[in-house]
């Protein structure tokens, strides 16, 4: 008898344990599609190279990607956090000064992809889109690969870690502001609520430490329109412990990247510390990723379709009348004045501190042993590349001016408004400016930035705090104020 009851519980035995293997397949399955599966960008993304620019993924979304609908609703449960120099700004995301252009769901270099859930990164246009504006009436017009002299990165790494300590960071709150706007499904209710949200928190919570020295008092803010690039290599790279220095510089122009040539010599950034384009596109790349490549094909994939594009980028035309005259005198006066360090074999490399006098912030931020650790963790990632130089530093590299007409402010630091202003000795250039806001000065050569709208828009910049000294570079201070007028003309031609 117990032998009979025995087999007929067999079939039974053997259709639960087929069933417990589906529920656990099915599972995993839906764990896969809702948490890992990656689906492409739309197809619009991809319609040119400036839109793939603009908005294409690197894969920064696998460890640097927000939620989209967490970062949706940052705005609505954080209003306050919000801030320019201080300030409350109304506007969400737009406080933070990015580019947005009319009908984008999310601002220049701001991209959204789906791994098991839509997820918001960056991309290198979140730095590289310049905006300019006619008049205060005018609508913005965007200059790709140009330097986002309006975007501030500081207030944007300060906001994410201010709202994961905000103890309204919470499942319950964040998910009833998240349905208030959409209606998500059972599985992915359950997938936020649990796990999404409070793996968001303590990753977030994780990134306090190594941004410790952005809130230290003893430092000024960077402002609109800079960052403190190999110190965010050192802290978030090598993982270097706190010190004392500080060099925070203008974001640069990436355009028409292939007249660095490294048979020539020339070096890429401020202080020439990267050996070509290849190795500084790598590590910017990295550096918004914040990890090693999740697919390092296809990470170098995309590494090379921005050498490609940005390679062959030409800067912008200045788009304002010239004065045909003025710039035909300007230019005996450039080929005298300014064309043996920015027209000569000399352009693009490295020269010595002495020589031009500038703020040694940057310059003091980095150092041999730093490169050599940097260029190491590349290195174990499997990722080839020439590197950061491993040598001590002598001072800046002399730029291109090819689309001068638009990198301001001026100095490495980027602690001069105008070309003017360059024009005038440190003693009677402006010690207070604003910085950031984008109606242009077809006069001065740069941004306005004073007045009412560009202090409530801009950051105050005041050269006498650390890293931000406008003295140096005073060539070409000594022409008479027409010849200073001529000059200023041409170089809007270059």
């Amino acid at each position: 008898m117990y032998a009979e009851n025995r087999e007929a519980r067999r079939p039974w035995k053997r259709a639960a344990v087929a069933g417990l293997i589906l529920v656990l397949l099915a599972s995993a399955y839906l764990g896969w599609s809702r948490g890992f599966r990656e689906e492409a960008q739309p197809a619009w993304v991809f319609e040119s190279a400036e839109s793939r620019f603009k908005y294409g993924s690197i894969g920064a979304e696998h460890d640097a990607g927000i939620p989209y609908w967490i970062f949706y609703v940052l705005p609505r449960v954080f209003p306050e956090k919000f801030r320019q120099d201080g300030q409350v700004v109304p506007g969400g995301y737009a406080a933070l000064g990015v580019a947005w252009e009319q009908g984008q769901e999310l601002p220049v270099g701001f991209t959204k992809k789906t791994i098991g859930f839509p997820r918001v990164a960056n991309n290198c246009a979140a730095c590289h889109t310049t905006s300019y504006r006619s008049g205060a009436d005018s609508n913005p017009i965007f200059v790709t690969a140009g330097p986002g002299h309006t975007v501030n990165i500081q207030n944007f790494f300060r906001l994410l870690i201010d709202c994961a300590k905000d103890p309204r960071f919470d499942a319950d709150i964040l998910m009833a502001e998240i349905n208030r706007v959409t209606d998500l499904d059972v599985i992915d209710t359950l997938l936020y609520r649990f796990f999404i949200i409070p793996i968001t928190k303590k990753r977030l919570l994780e990134r306090e430490a190594q941004f410790e020295w952005l809130y230290r008092p003893d430092f000024p803010d960077w402002g609109r329109g800079r960052d403190d690039a190999m110190n965010l290599t050192k802290y978030f790279m090598i993982r270097a412990p706190m010190d004392d220095t500080f060099g925070p510089t203008d974001i640069p122009a990436i355009w028409h990247l292939g007249k660095y040539q490294w048979s020539k010599g020339h070096r890429l950034n401020y202080a020439g510390d990267s050996q070509d384009v290849h190795s500084v596109v790598i590590d910017s790349a990295l550096g918004v990723l914040g990890a090693a490549p999740a697919d390092k094909a296809d990470f170098l994939g995309q590494v090379k379709w921005l050498e490609d594009y940005l390679g062959r980028l030409p800067p912008p035309a200045y788009p304002f009348p010239i004065d045909a005259g003025r710039v035909a005198a300007g230019k005996p006066l450039f080929d005298a004045h300014c064309a043996t360090c920015h027209a000569s074999e000399r352009t693009g490399r490295p020269t010595p501190l002495a020589d031009v006098g500038t703020d040694r912030g940057r310059l003091d931020s980095w150092n041999k042993g730093a490169a050599i650790k940097a260029n190491k963790v590349v290195a174990d990632m499997g990722i080839a590349r020439r590197g950061l130089v491993e040598e001590d530093l002598v001072g800046y590299r002399i730029p291109f001016l090819d689309g001068i007409w638009i990198r301001a402010p001026y100095l490495h630091n980027g602690a001069v408004p105008t070309l003017r202003d360059l024009l005038e000795p440190a003693a009677s250039r402006p010690k207070v400016f604003w910085r950031g806001y984008d109606v242009y000065d077809p006069l001065r050569v740069g941004f306005v930035s004073d007045g009412e709208d560009a202090r409530r828009e801009g950051s105050r910049m005041d050269t006498g705090t650390k890293g931000g000294g406008n003295q140096g570079h005073e060539f070409g201070t000594g022409l008479s104020l027409a010849e200073k007028e001529a000059l200023v003309e041409y170089l809007k031609t270059l």
